[in-house]
C-alpha cells in the first residue's frame, strides 16, 4: 500500500533500558555503612584518648587528719646587737718602696726575704768607695779656700790701719774687704758640699725606713741601681698594727655619724670570706670626708692590733661594725618570722596546743636572730619550722626532741679559728 501524503508514519519503537542490577545497590549501601562505622569508631577512640580525666581529690593540708608536727622555739630576753655589715679590704698604714737615693753598684743585701725589721735596721749596701773620694777632695779644697781667707783676714787687718794713718788709698783696704767676704763664701761653699757627700754616704748603706715585713728581694746584688729606676729594692710593709677600708651606703651616715659625735668606740669585726670565721677585733678609727658620687658609699677605716698577724695585706674581708645594743630585747629565731597578708606574723603556740596567728612589729636582726618590738613577750613559743602547714587555729603538736629556747645573740658567735 502506497504511503499517503501528509499521513505520519509512526516511529521505530526503542527498547526500554535494562534496570540497574541489584548488586552494584548492595555494594553502595556496603560501602556507606562500612564508612559510618568507621567515622564512629575514630569518634570512640577520640573521645577515649582525649576525655578529661577524672581526678581524685588530693586531701588539703588543712584536712589532714591529726594533730602537725612542729618545732617551736620560746622568746628570750636578752641584748640585740645592732650591727652593719660591709665588704674590706686589709690595708696596712705603711707601705714603703725602698728606693736607692744615689748611683752605684749594690754591693750587699742585709735582709731575708718575708723578716720582720725595725725602723734603722740594715737593709742594703751601695759601693761608698766614689763618693768617699768625692769628700777627701771637698775636704782638701775647704783646707786650701780656708788658707785664703786667713791670709785674706790679715792683710784687710794690715790694709785698714794703714787707711785709718793716711799711709794708703782707703780703697784699697774696701777691695780688701771684699776679697775676705769672697772667701767667706767660698768656704761655706766648700762646707755645703762636703755635708752634701757626707749624706751620699749614709745613703750608701741603705736601711729600713719603718717597722714591718720586707717582702720579696726587687734586685740582686751586683746590678747597678739608679735614682731614675721605679723598681726598688724591697717593700717594707707595716704589719702591727693593720687597718681595714670598708665600705658603707651613704643612708648608714647619719646612724654612724651620731654615734661617732657621741664619742662612743664602735667595735669592728673581721671574718674571714665565708664570713664564718672571726679574725681579729678592733675599732673604728675614721671616716672618709667624702661619699664617693659614682657609688654613693663612704670609705671608713678600722684599726686592729694584729698581734697574731692574721690580718694579711690586701685581703678580703667580712666587717661588722657594732653600731649600738638594743637592751633587754624580745629575741625570736629569724625562722619564726613569717611574711604574707596580715603583714610580719607568727604562728604563737597556744597552752591548748593549737597556734594563731600574731602580728609583731620587728627590731634589729642578723642572719640567725631578730629582736621583736611588739606583739610578743618573753617566754612565748613560736612556730620555727612547720609553718607552712598551718592555719590559724590549727592543731599542733611539738616534738620532745624539736623544741628549744632561743640563744641570746651574745651566747652565739661566729666560730674562730
Amino acid at each position: 500500500m502506497d504511503d499517503l501524503p501528509g499521513e505520519l508514519k509512526p516511529s521505530p519503537t526503542r527498547p526500554a533500558p535494562a534496570p540497574p542490577p541489584r548488586t552494584s545497590r548492595r555494594s553502595r549501601l556496603g560501602r556507606l555503612v562500612w564508612l559510618v562505622l568507621g567515622v564512629l569508631l575514630l569518634a570512640g577512640i577520640a573521645w577515649i584518648i582525649f576525655r578529661p580525666q577524672a581526678q581524685t581529690p588530693r586531701p588539703s593540708r588543712y584536712t589532714l587528719s591529726g594533730p602537725m608536727p612542729v618545732v617551736a622555739a620560746t622568746a628570750v630576753k636578752g641584748d640585740m646587737p645592732v650591727t652593719l655589715d660591709a665588704l674590706g679590704t686589709v690595708t696596712p698604714l705603711y707601705t714603703v718602696t725602698v728606693m736607692t737615693q744615689i748611683d752605684g753598684e749594690l754591693m750587699q743585701v742585709g735582709f731575708t726575704e718575708g723578716q720582720e725589721v725595725k725602723k734603722g735596721d740594715f737593709l742594703a749596701q751601695i759601693d761608698p768607695r766614689p763618693y768617699q773620694a768625692a769628700l777627701d777632695q771637698l775636704e782638701a779644697q775647704l783646707i786650701h779656700d780656708q788658707a785664703l781667707l786667713k791670709g785674706a783676714r790679715i792683710d784687710l787687718a794690715r790694709y785698714q790701719k794703714l787707711a785709718s794713718q793716711n799711709s794708703i788709698a782707703q780703697q784699697q783696704a774696701d777691695d780688701q774687704l771684699y776679697l775676705v767676704q769672697q772667701y767667706e763664701g767660698t768656704v761655706k761653699s766648700d762646707e755645703a758640699q762636703i755635708e752634701a757627700a757626707k749624706l751620699n754616704l749614709v745613703y750608701c748603706r741603705i736601711v729600713s725606713p719603718i717597722d714591718g715585713r720586707v717582702g720579696l728581694r726587687l734586685i740582686d746584688p751586683g746590678n747597678y741601681v739608679q735614682t731614675s729606676s721605679t723598681t726598688g729594692i724591697v717593700v717594707v710593709t707595716q704589719i702591727k698594727p693593720m687597718s681595714v677600708i670598708f665600705t658603707l651606703p651613704e643612708d648608714f651616715l647619719p646612724a654612724v655619724l651620731k654615734r661617732v659625735a657621741a664619742g662612743a668606740g664602735l667595735q669592728v669585726t673581721a671574718f674571714d670570706r665565708s664570713g664564718t670565721i672571726k679574725i681579729a677585733t678592733g675599732k673604728l678609727s675614721t671616716l672618709d670626708n667624702q661619699i664617693d658620687t659614682s657609688t654613693g658609699m663612704l670609705k671608713l677605716r678600722a684599726l686592729f692590733d694584729n698581734d697574731d698577724e692574721m690580718l694579711f695585706p690586701n685581703q678580703f674581708v667580712n666587717i661588722e661594725l657594732l653600731l649600738d645594743t638594743d637592751k633587754d630585747a624580745t629575741i625570736i629565731p629569724a625562722a619564726a618570722v613569717q611574711r604574707g597578708a596580715p603583714g610580719t606574723f607568727v604562728y604563737l603556740v597556744k597552752p591548748d596546743d593549737t597556734v594563731s596567728v600574731q602580728k609583731v612589729v620587728l627590731g634589729p636582726a642578723d642572719a640567725e636572730h631578730v629582736a621583736v618590738k611588739s606583739g610578743l613577750a618573753p617566754g612565748d613559743k613560736v612556730v620555727v619550722d612547720g609553718a607552712d602547714k598551718l592555719r590559724d587555729g590549727a592543731k599542733v603538736r611539738q616534738p620532745a626532741a624539736g623544741n628549744g629556747t632561743a640563744a641570746a645573740p651574745e651566747q652565739r658567735g661566729r666560730s674562730s679559728p
